[in-house]
């Protein structure tokens, strides 16, 4: 086999005059060009600005190539001609072989002269967490010290846009040196620990913004001192442990409430635990027991009353609090400083302004049954926690056995020493001894200078950090290559380094070995750092990172106004989805339909399946007649897919036919105006397409995606089932008060009609229709995936002399429905991934 691609490359090398020096197209693709498109694509006509009579066919000429690329897939697409009948099938097929060698023959060409692409930097995701685990740091934040990375099809990874300047060099130097000093320590012994303990009054204000029903303090059930003016701070040596700090709103600015005098003294973990219960609040200030769990966490942030005056930050998971109370523990992460804010989820956010004095504000009225919250009756806060020995791991990567204070004898000797055992556990692979003495002069050159051993090594720890030996990952190019591979599937599947395993590996030159490869593939898939692959894989491809972006119009739609607590849940689904699809080696047909779904309490509501209790997300069985199921009807897809105050179809269409289906449309005529949504709800969504799309060339490409977004008009902007459209003036009047305790007012006014016809002539009549027809062709869904996948793990997209690999690994997978985990394995033991070696 290695003998056959050697002959291959040579002969296409030798044939690379031929290939790249035509100006024009070859026989039969230049007749077949002449018969069936230059009536449309000449230097006179040039629809779609493309002249297909002066278009080089130097195939060498990436632009060129990509031209010809578009030519090929919009013909075997059926779009060029855009009427099928002014091609004959025997032309367009003999017109496809033909085009398909020839660019195939160029694509292999190039690849074998230059790789599949460039040396890949590691974006700024990637280079933090690769110092987190190379420095024992799992806390470290730099990454906003870097400039952002420019994105290319939807990811941060593709190799062409990681370029390097000198800003983003300085930002890599400064991150470097941040981190750096972070993992250092100057003390002998770690930061003392204390225990800090309160109860009662001493759990949190006297008073909240929202009104008395926010937070009051009770004895027996019965809220005390709900006025102010009489309130008066315990005088006893031992605070009150009977009375319960009672708590029944979310955070929200400008709102803070935390314990009294629990503040972090050093940097560090701390150890929380607190006895609470939920609790329903009912009129008169009375406390009754609970009748769900209600689910919290802390923020850690500055013992200050606005959130403006720090970054707030969520830390230590969420803890469901039971009706019938217990004693919870957690663990946080506090800047010296720092306190804790109570986060409860899914609560009401009174806000300032209320019925329209400046000012006031109002807290809602009460659910049925009583208003849900937690009372507390003690907390206490130990840390920080110490390390299991000192000076602490990431101290002894920098500096071994010399001690927190770095003293040597023997000054050069151990800075030489130490210089090259950091630059082993630093790199990604051995280092050849030839790159060392820079690093080495800078060093010795330091200390020379009088700089303290430390600082001399640090400096020379810092220079190789901002260096390529660190910075950039290579394509595998020798047989031999096995460290290439090793950061290549850590860096796809943990989006960081090689573990220990994994490099031993490496070093032992295993990882050319299917059986090998697949056993560590499912091992790094099955562990901890997955999370982090499918967090980045998700904010990229399905645009997660957005989640948050396009606030819910107030106007339209009141119920979801402050409410943090469901669209963090909607991130929670989507990136559960997708592990399961991975670990559980899900049919790729799951992207669309699955007789499934992972909810928590705030999702089950908002889906109106059946009660879930509880912030964690667990699986259901699905009703018969659900329109959800698969990730095209989850609330994050259908959020990122809107736009906070309407739903386009035009948008959602093109999103999913784009990120879920993998059949890009093409970018909009310049000055074609976007669909305005008629907030009044006077026109119907389909009146507003329909002027949109009075040109045919328009109408061409919109019905290509339109009718998607058509079938998905009966979920809102959030992704709750809806069979009316909501305006501002026409229509039935719905009137109330909102979770922040304004008054709000909106019309329920035309149907949703959710049927329409995609444009190869398939007719649906609901979401569940056009499910089936996209689940019916499962390997475009499967094709999609591993194009998605590719792109991830190489930072390079699929080139055209990888499409013959592509469709092998389909075929390898089809016999059992396209399973993810299966094309993940496909992909990672392909020539795409491991390279096409040379001895």
């Amino acid at each position: 086999m290695k003998a056959y691609f050697h002959s291959f490359a040579v002969l296409l090398l030798t044939a690379l005059p031929a290939l790249h020096a035509a100006e024009k197209p070859p026989q039969p693709i230049a007749t077949l060009i002449e018969q069936n498109c230059t009536d449309c694509h000449d230097a006179e006509t040039k629809k779609g600005k493309l002249d297909l009579t002066a278009l080089t066919f130097d195939l060498a000429d990436p632009k060129a190539m990509d031209r010809w690329v578009q030519v090929f897939d919009r013909v075997e697409n059926g779009e060029m001609p855009p009427k099928s009948e002014d091609m004959k099938p025997e032309n367009r097929k003999a017109l496809l072989v033909a085009l398909e060698s020839s660019l195939y023959a160029a694509s292999t060409v190039a690849t074998a002269q230059k790789g599949r692409g460039p040396i890949r930097r590691l974006n700024r995701i990637e280079f933090e967490q690769n110092l987190r685990d190379l420095l024992a740091l799992p806390h470290l934040d730099i990454r906003d010290m870097l400039p952002a990375d420019r994105e290319s099809h939807h990811f941060d990874k593709v190799a062409s846009t990681l370029d390097i300047s000198h800003v983003q060099l300085t930002g890599y130097l400064d991150a470097v040196e941040s981190a750096l000093r972070q993992a250092v320590v100057t003390s002998t012994a770690p930061p003392a620990s204390k225990k800090t303990r309160v109860v009662g009054k001493q759990l949190g204000p006297r008073r909240t913004t929202g009104g008395v029903e926010s937070l009051f303090y009770a004895r027996d059930g019965k809220g005390f001192d709900l006025d102010s003016k009489n309130w008066a701070e315990p005088k006893e040596t031992e605070p009150d442990p009977g009375i319960e700090f009672a708590l029944f709103r979310s955070p929200g600015w400008p709102y803070a409430v935390y314990p009294k005098n629990v503040i972090a003294s050093a940097t560090g973990e701390y150890r929380v635990r607190f006895a609470a219960r939920s609790v329903l609040q009912t009129e008169g200030f009375l406390l009754q027991k609970g009748k769900r769990p209600v689910p919290m966490n802390f923020r850690a942030r500055k013992p200050t009353n606005h959130d403006i005056a720090e970054d707030v930050r969520v830390t230590g998971g969420i803890i469901d609090v039971r009706p019938e109370g217990g004693v919870y523990e957690t663990t946080v992460y506090l800047l010296a400083g720092q306190t804790i804010e109570y986060g409860m989820l899914g609560l009401p956010v009174p806000q300032i302004d209320a019925q329209g004095k400046t000012g006031h504000y109002r807290y809602p009225p009460f659910p049925e049954g009583g208003q849900p919250g937690i009372a507390f009756q003690w907390l206490e806060m130990e840390g920080p926690i110490a390390p299991a020995s000192w000076p602490p791991a990431s101290h002894r990567v920098l500096f071994d056995d010399l001690g927190a204070d770095v003293k040597s004898a023997k000054p050069a000797e151990d800075a030489k020493r130490l210089l090259r055992r950091f630059i082993a556990l630093a790199a990604r692979e051995p280092v050849p001894e030839a790159a060392i003495p820079p690093f080495d002069k800078l060093v010795l050159d330091a200390l020379q200078n009088g700089a303290p051993l430390a600082e001399a090594l640090l400096a020379g720890y810092q220079a190789f950090l901002c260096s390529d030996l660190f910075l950039y990952l290579r394509e595998p190019i020798a047989t031999d290559d096995h460290f290439a591979i090793a950061n290549r599937l850590s860096h796809f599947i943990t989006d960081s380094r090689p573990d220990a395993a994994l490099s031993t590996l490496a070093s032992q030159k295993k990882l050319r070995d299917p059986a090998t490869l697949r056993t560590e593939t499912d091992r790094l898939i099955s562990s901890a750092g997955f999370d982090r692959f499918v967090n980045h894989f998700t904010d990229c491809w399905l645009n997660l990172r957005e989640l948050r972006r396009d606030d819910p119009d107030i106007r339209l739609y009141p119920e979801y106004r402050l409410d943090d607590y469901l669209v963090e849940s909607m991130g929670m689904e989507t990136r559960a989805f997708l592990t399961a699809m991975l670990r559980e080696n899900l049919p790729a047909s799951s992207l669309i339909k699955s007789e499934f779904a992972l909810v928590n309490d705030r999702l089950a509501r908002h889906y109106g399946l059946p009660e879930v209790r509880g912030s964690a997300l667990r699986r259901i069985d699905l009703p018969k007649d659900s329109a959800y199921g698969g990730l095209i009807t989850q609330g994050s897809v259908l959020k990122v897919s809107a736009n906070g105050t309407s739903t386009s179809p035009v948008l959602r269409g093109v999103w999913i036919m784009d990120r879920l289906i993998g059949q890009h449309p093409p970018p909009p005529p310049p000055g074609i105006p976007a669909v305005e949504p008629d907030i009044r709800g006077a026109k119907t969504i389909r009146e507003l397409i329909a002027q949109h799309t009075k040109s045919k060339t328009c109408a061409t490409c919109h019905a290509k995606f339109d009718p998607v977004g058509l079938a998905l008009e009966n979920f809102d902007i959030l992704g709750a089932w809806r069979t009316r459209y909501r305006g501002t003036s026409d229509g039935e009047r719905i009137t109330g008060i909102d979770r922040a305790g304004h008054d709000f007012a909106f019309t329920l006014a035309g149907k949703v009609d959710a049927s329409g016809q995609l444009a190869d002539g398939r007719q649906f009549a609901n979401i569940h229709d056009l499910k089936a027809l996209f689940a019916a062709n499962s390997r475009q869904l499967a094709r999609n995936l591993l194009h998605q996948f590719t792109l991830y793990a190489t930072g390079t997209p699929v080139q055209f002399s990888d499409r013959r690999d592509i469709e092998a690994m389909l075929d390898a997978c089809a016999q059992d429905g396209y399973r993810v985990r299966d094309l993940v394995h496909a992909l990672v033991q392909s020539p795409i991934f491991l390279g096409n070696p040379k001895s």
